[in-house]
C-alpha cells in the first residue's frame, strides 16, 4: 500500500507545481498587457481642438479644410482641384499619401478655407474670379467650369480626416448624406433642371448654369468633459451649397435671393464671388469613435439583404441535393450490377469503374491549369486576409488608402503560395518545363492585366487626340 501511495503523492505534487507555474505565467501575461498603453492606428488618431488663445501641445485652434480631386458619375476622368478656376491656398500644402491613395487617384491639398475653433463666421469672402469678355484665357476657364457643371462634377472636402457631407431629405422622410457636393447645375434650353438644380425653384432660367459659390458649413463637436479629454473633438462636418449673386464684392451679403447665373453664351463679363459661413454646435451624444456612422447608415444599399442570402443558400442546397441524389442512384445501380456478374465475366470494366482512367489522366493544358490555379490561390488568400483585417477594424474608411495598400502588399507577399501550388500541381501532371511554369506563374496574369490597362490608356489618349486635335 505504501508503495502505491508514494507515486500518487509524487504525481499530485508535480500537478500542483505545473498548475502553480501555469497560474504564474497567465498572471504575468495579464499583468503585462494590462500595464501596456493603448495605441491608435495610423490615420485614426484623434485630434483635440481648443479655442484661440488656449491652444497647447495636445490641442490646436486652427481647423484646416483640405480638398480632394473632383469626380463625376457621368465621366470617367477625375480632375484635381487646381485644374478648375477655384480659390486656391496661398501656401499650398499636400499631405503625404500612401500607396492606396495614389492608386485610387486621391489628390489631397490644402485650401483657403480655414476656421478657428468655436468662432462662428458669417458670409466671409474667400476670393473673386472675374471673366472678361473677349479674353481667350478667361473664355477657356469659364468653358471648363461649365463643362464641370454640365457633367455634375462633385467637390470632396475633408475636415479632420472626415468627409464634409451634404445632407438632404429624400423620400419617406429619410435623410441622405452625400460625401460631396456639385460645382453647380444646368437648366437646359427646354427649361428642364438637371441634377442639383431641382433643390431650388428659382433655378428656372433656360440655358443657364448656376454656380454654387457659397457654402454654409456646420461643425459639431464633443466637448470631452465626460470622457477625460483635453479640448474637444469634431464628430460631424456638414454643409449646404448655395448659389448667391453678390451685389457688392467688397461687402458680401449672404441674405440675397438672386442666384449666381452663368449664361451658356459668354456674351458679357462674369464675376463670381466665393463665400462661406461656419457655425459650431456642441453634441455630446455622438462619440468620436462612431462619428462615421451617420454617413454609413444614410448610404443606400448598406443593409444586409438577408432574403437574397437565404434565397441563394436554399437554391444551392436544393441543387446540391438533387445532384447528390442522382449520383447516389446511378452509383447504386452500378454497384448492384457489379455484384450480380461473376468474377470471370467482370474482366471488362464499365460504368463508374472507368472514372479512374479519366481522373488520373493529365490534362492537355496542364501548364495553364496549374498557373491559373496558383494565381487563384494567391487571390483567394489575399481576399480572405483583407476581409479579415477589415472586420477587425484595421481598414477603417478613416484610414484612407489602407484597403488598397493592404491588398497590393498582400498580393506581392503571397507570390510564394502561388508558386508552390502551381509547381506542385504541374509536377503532379508530370510536367518537365518547370522554368516556363515559374515565369508564367509570375508574369501571365499580372502582365495581361497590365496590357489591358495600357490598351485602355492608349484608347483614351487616341480618343482625346481625335476630339481636340482634329
Amino acid at each position: 500500500m505504501l508503495a502505491e501511495v508514494k507515486p500518487n503523492r509524487r504525481r499530485t505534487d508535480k500537478m500542483k507545481r505545473r498548475t502553480h507555474v501555469g497560474f504564474v505565467l497567465v498572471y504575468s501575461l495579464v499583468s503585462y498587457f494590462c500595464s501596456c498603453s493603448a495605441f491608435y492606428l495610423p490615420g485614426l488618431a484623434p485630434v483635440s481642438f481648443c479655442e484661440e488663445g488656449q491652444a497647447a501641445e495636445d490641442c490646436q485652434s486652427l481647423i484646416q479644410l483640405f480638398v480632394n480631386r473632383l469626380d463625376s458619375v457621368e465621366s470617367v476622368l477625375p480632375y484635381e482641384y487646381d485644374v478648375f478656376d477655384f480659390c486656391k491656398d496661398a501656401k499650398e500644402m499636400r499631405p503625404s499619401e500612401n500607396l492606396g491613395q495614389v492608386l485610387f487617384g486621391e489628390r489631397i491639398e490644402s485650401s483657403p478655407y480655414k476656421f478657428n475653433f468655436k468662432q462662428d463666421v458669417k458670409c466671409k469672402a474667400v476670393c473673386t474670379k472675374n471673366y472678361k469678355k473677349g479674353t481667350q484665357e478667361d473664355a477657356t476657364k469659364l468653358d471648363f467650369l461649365q463643362m464641370g457643371m454640365q457633367l455634375n462634377y462633385q467637390h470632396h472636402w475633408i475636415i479632420d480626416n472626415m468627409p464634409v457631407t451634404w445632407c438632404y431629405d429624400v423620400e419617406d422622410g429619410q435623410k441622405y448624406c452625400n460625401p460631396g457636393f456639385p460645382i453647380g447645375c444646368l437648366v437646359t434650353s427646354v427649361g428642364r433642371p438637371k441634377d442639383a438644380c431641382v433643390i431650388n425653384s428659382e433655378f428656372n432660367k433656360k440655358n443657364t448654369f448656376y454656380v454654387f459659390n457659397h457654402v454654409d458649413i456646420k461643425i459639431t463637436y464633443h466637448n470631452g468633459e465626460s470622457e477625460g479629454w483635453t479640448g474637444a473633438r469634431l464628430v460631424t462636418a456638414t454643409l449646404e451649397p448655395k448659389s448667391i449673386k453678390q451685389a457688392d464684392e467688397k461687402n458680401p451679403s449672404c441674405e440675397g435671393t438672386n442666384p449666381m447665373e452663368v449664361p451658356v453664351e459668354f456674351n458679357e463679363d462674369v464675376s463670381i464671388v466665393y463665400t462661406y459661413s461656419v457655425t459650431f454646435e456642441e453634441n455630446n451624444s455622438i462619440k468620436w469613435a462612431s462619428r462615421w456612422d451617420y454617413i454609413l447608415v444614410s448610404m443606400p444599399h448598406t443593409n444586409i439583404q438577408w432574403f437574397s442570402i437565404m434565397n441563394s443558400l436554399v437554391i444551392v442546397l436544393f441543387l446540391s441535393g438533387m445532384v447528390a441524389m442522382i449520383m447516389l442512384r446511378t452509383l447504386h445501380k452500378d454497384i448492384a450490377r457489379y455484384n450480380q456478374v461473376d468474377q470471370e465475366d467482370a474482366q471488362e470494366e464499365s460504368g463508374w469503374k472507368q472514372v479512374h482512367g479519366d481522373v488520373f489522366r493529365p490534362p492537355r493544358k496542364g501548364m495553364l491549369l496549374s498557373v491559373f490555379l496558383g494565381q487563384g490561390t494567391q487571390i483567394f488568400i489575399m481576399t480572405f486576409i483583407t476581409l479579415f483585417l477589415a472586420c477587425l477594424g484595421f481598414l477603417s474608411p478613416a484610414n484612407r488608402g489602407a484597403l488598397m495598400t493592404c491588398a497590393v502588399v498582400l498580393w506581392v507577399l503571397l507570390g510564394t503560395p502561388a508558386g508552390y501550388v502551381s509547381a506542385r500541381l504541374y509536377k503532379t501532371f508530370g510536367g518537365e518545363k518547370w522554368k516556363t511554369n515559374v515565369l508564367l506563374t509570375a508574369l501571365l496574369c499580372p502582365g495581361y492585366a497590365h496590357l489591358l490597362h495600357l490598351h485602355s490608356l492608349w484608347a483614351l489618349v487616341s480618343l482625346l487626340y481625335i476630339i481636340f486635335c482634329t
